[in-house]
């Protein structure tokens, strides 16, 4: 190996040791291997930054604003309001929310799509009277399914189809992920629907998705005491009979900003103290009743709410405002009137005060403020309410021209008309004049983080393919699967691509997977498309870990998921895909 393939193999380790590691965000990672590759030499200087110009970068920034402008037209809403009324039985229900997601994420981000139809699932799971935790898997699953049917669909399909342009002169078209990503998806959500979600531990009929997320998960909230709680005066162990009356656990007191050792159950109670609690939202209520104490800021909020008050549960996806940050960073109640009144993550537990809790991807809040605030407050944090949404903003009169504005660039897109990223590109334009999506919603739709992602890593994924890195990694699986089928060679591709997926972001998978499908290509001496297909199928498939892609992860905390729970559901559902995706593949794009 030359050296700059040992240098550029080494940043590439480490990136995805970083990665897997979780401490910092995968957007600073990519950028800061960027940064060293640029400065050691490895990545020429006029290839800076090209990634951020590259159209796949910009094809994928343009989506995210044509996603919100759906939702916005109320399109979305139409179809989604017609599938819940129905009322299906439970496999029906999985079968219907699933398709649903699968045709939203083909054509808009998959992530604003299990967005979309995440709390409908758990209203329709409350309706049921069963555990959130058998529906919402299956629809986070078949929202990744779905983003393989289009180019659009999912960002390691624009990946591909751009490195394809760029290494054979023709990009893949809008329908061309179609035949084998519709197989997939069809095949995965039958599955998922009529035996996957069997496979999900701890499902249960017979819940309510409130009650399960308390069983499973319960918040971590403070309770100021005031002057007149009946508290003051005891210890905080004689609290124990009010305390199992309302389902609450006390484990800790606060004093003078400072949490005491332990669970302070030999303290006195003072007034201005703060009780640390864990419980469901409505036992911590019914135990702030009964001992006259009082939520942090409740006498601010009574000033202020003219509507009454409103306590509200959100989900914390990747990216959100508030996600590495704490509410006292941001100032939630100072400056926006709205208490961070408790955290549920997974049912571990913390020593840190609730307001200066630095707030991870897949937590869940509990808010409490002026309704009328309230609402305004979720769309600035960047969260997800876990019940239904109010939809009195949506403009369902421009539902129709929306959906047909897109529908148009899509078509001659499609047809050759016009460059798919142009075609987009106007129907953001039309959606700000017509204010389908207002100007200062534009910048905050793009989802940064993953521009910046690939803005990074496609100036390193050149520089290792220039290097002849990834002839290595091509020369390495040809020499595995020596004397093998080439239907076993394209398997052991899709096997690699899949496993490094199910560990590291999808984007980055299918910048260093594209490379790696056309040289094994040209040692065997046949077509490019068909491996091409089969990293753009695997790079999508994450299935095993909370971490592989965005949806699993918005799903772990409404779902009370475990790390160890998804494999039992995404192993079967992996091997289910390689063995559609495999014969569809050489069936569709033969070599």
């Amino acid at each position: 190996m030359s050296m700059d393939q040992i240098t550029l193999f080494g940043l590439f380790a480490g990136v995805f040791v970083f990665l897997l590691w979780g401490r910092w965000r995968y957007d600073l990672i990519a950028f800061i291997a960027l940064i060293l590759a640029l400065v050691i030499g490895v990545v020429p200087t006029s290839e800076a930054f090209s990634g951020f110009g590259h159209p796949a970068t910009v094809i994928v920034a343009l989506v995210l604003i044509v996603s919100r402008g759906l939702v916005n037209s109320g399109a979305i809403d139409m179809i989604t309001r017609k599938i819940t009324a129905l009322e299906l039985k439970l496999s029906r229900h999985i079968m219907a929310m699933s398709g649903l997601g699968a045709i939203f994420s083909a054509f808009m981000n998959n992530v604003a799509a299990l967005a979309l139809l995440m709390p409908v699932d758990l209203q329709a799971a409350k309706k049921g009277e069963r555990s959130p935790r058998i529906t919402l898997m299956p629809l986070a699953f078949a929202t990744i399914l779905g983003g393989m049917i289009t180019l659009i669909g999912t960002p390691p399909n624009i990946i591909i189809a751009a490195y394809r342009e760029q290494a054979l002169g023709e990009p893949f078209g809008m329908f061309d992920f179609a035949p084998v990503g519709f197989a997939c998806a069809v095949v995965g959500i039958a599955f998922v629907a009529f035996f996957g979600w069997r496979l999900i531990p701890g499902g249960s009929k017979d819940k309510s998705p409130s009650g399960e997320l308390r069983d499973l998960e319960g918040y971590l909230a403070e309770l100021v005491v005031g002057e007149k709680s009946s508290a003051i005066g005891q210890m905080v162990r004689d609290l124990d009979d009010a305390a199992d009356e309302n389902d609450v656990s006390i484990v800790g007191l606060v004093r003078h900003n400072k949490r005491l050792a332990g669970f302070a159950r030999n303290v006195e109670i003072r007034a201005g103290d703060i009780l640390v609690v864990e419980a469901g939202p409505e036992a911590i209520n019914q135990f702030r009743g009964a001992l006259k104490l009082e939520f942090d800021g409740e006498k601010r909020h009574e000033k202020a709410a003219s509507g009454g008050m409103s306590i509200t549960e959100v989900v914390v996806p990747e990216n959100a405002r508030i996600e590495g940050r704490s509410a006292l960073s941001l100032r939630l109640l100072a400056r926006h009137g709205v208490t961070l009144l408790g955290v549920s993550r997974n049912g571990r537990r913390f020593r840190e005060r609730v307001r200066r809790l630095d707030i991870e991807a897949g937590d869940i809040l509990l808010l409490l403020g002026p309704s009328e605030r309230v609402n305004d407050v979720i769309a600035w944090l960047g969260v997800l309410p876990l019940a239904e949404r109010g939809l009195s903003v949506t403009q369902y009169k421009k539902a129709w021209l929306a959906t047909g504005i897109f529908a148009a660039a899509i078509g001659v897109a499609s047809f050759g008309g016009l460059y798919l990223a142009v075609a987009l590109a106007i129907v953001v334009a039309a959606y700000v004049f017509l204010d389908i999506v207002p100007l200062q919603e534009v910048y905050q739709q793009v989802e940064w983080p993953v521009i910046v992602l690939l803005g990074s890593m496609i100036p390193l994924g050149a520089a290792l393919e220039q290097s002849g890195g990834t002839a290595l990694i091509a020369q390495g699986i040809v020499n595995l699967t020596d004397g093998l089928p080439t239907m076993v060679v394209l398997t052991v591709l899709m096997v690699v691509i899949m496993t490094l997926s199910d560990v590291l972001n999808n984007t980055a998978t299918a910048v260093v997977g594209a490379p790696i499908a056309v040289d094994v290509a040209g040692r065997l001496n046949v077509s490019a498309d068909p491996f091409l297909m089969a990293v753009a199928v695997a790079a999508s498939c994450a299935f095993l870990t909370p971490i592989g892609h965005k949806n699993n992860t918005l799903i772990m905390g409404p779902g009370g998921y475990k790390f160890g729970d998804y494999w039992r559901m995404g192993l079967p559902l992996e091997i289910l895909i390689v063995a559609t995706a495999v014969p569809a593949i050489l069936f569709f794009w033969p070599l």
